[in-house]
């Protein structure tokens, strides 16, 4: 886990890969996490503006000092100027090829409007896979949304199907198939638009069932 895969890296920030099993933040009965990976390796100290599920692979932006963090925290929270793209695969299929899940979330007792937007890419009577966007960033949305909709996320231990992930994990699926793709940020000081390879876990998954892409990075 110290072998941290960066994509990109500039004076303002870095831009990681983050394997699936690797905590955004260190908490209680948290072993390690890119946070204190970072402390570790990095003077001044890395600092995070987003975080990812443990389970969820892919893309995580970290700012290098604190005025980038204030400017990326204000660009993240307003939804200008960043777009950040996941890959999934949900049990079934949705209704329309292309869509917004608009459900409300609970966050701490207080129910809250959320919207994800999705599409499907491909797939076969029992999975899809969907390429989605949030419009709020309510904590595991799309997880909560895609299980909301009967169309779980396969290897979610949380939300998902827990009879279908059994089954799954007989034939090697032990992880959840959510990945942070795709990340694209423009506010006249920083043009990106990067993507994160799948991993080979997901990437396998999808070459069993016929439905594999290929996705070319976007060059930064």
């Amino acid at each position: 886990m110290r072998n941290l895969e960066i994509l990109f890296e500039n004076e303002d920030c870095l831009v990681i890969n983050k394997p699936a099993g690797l905590a955004t933040q260190g908490g209680e009965r948290v072993a390690s996490s890119l946070d204190t990976i970072l402390a570790e390796l990095r003077s001044p100290h890395p600092l995070l503006v987003h975080r990812l599920d443990k389970d969820t692979s892919g893309l995580i932006l970290v700012a290098k000092t604190h005025a980038s963090a204030a400017r990326f925290s204000t660009l993240l929270a307003g939804k200008r100027g960043v777009s950040k793209q996941y890959l999934a695969v949900c049990a079934g299929s949705p209704r329309t090829e292309t869509g917004s899940i608009t459900l409300e979330l609970e966050v701490r007792g207080v129910a809250k409007q959320a919207e994800t937007r999705y599409k499907r890419l491909s797939g076969n009577h029992d999975f899809s896979l969907l390429e989605l966007e949030l419009g709020t960033g309510r904590m595991h949305q799309i997880r909560r949304h895609l299980a909301q909709t009967s169309n779980p996320i396969l290897g979610d231990d949380k939300y998902g199907n827990f009879a279908l992930n059994k089954t799954l994990r007989k034939t090697g699926l032990k992880r959840l198939l959510l990945h942070a793709s795709r990340l694209i940020v423009n506010d006249g000081n920083l043009s990106l638009d990067i993507s994160a390879p799948l991993p080979d876990y997901f990437a396998l998954f999808l070459e069993s069932l016929h439905t594999r892409e290929q996705y070319p990075a976007h060059e930064a």
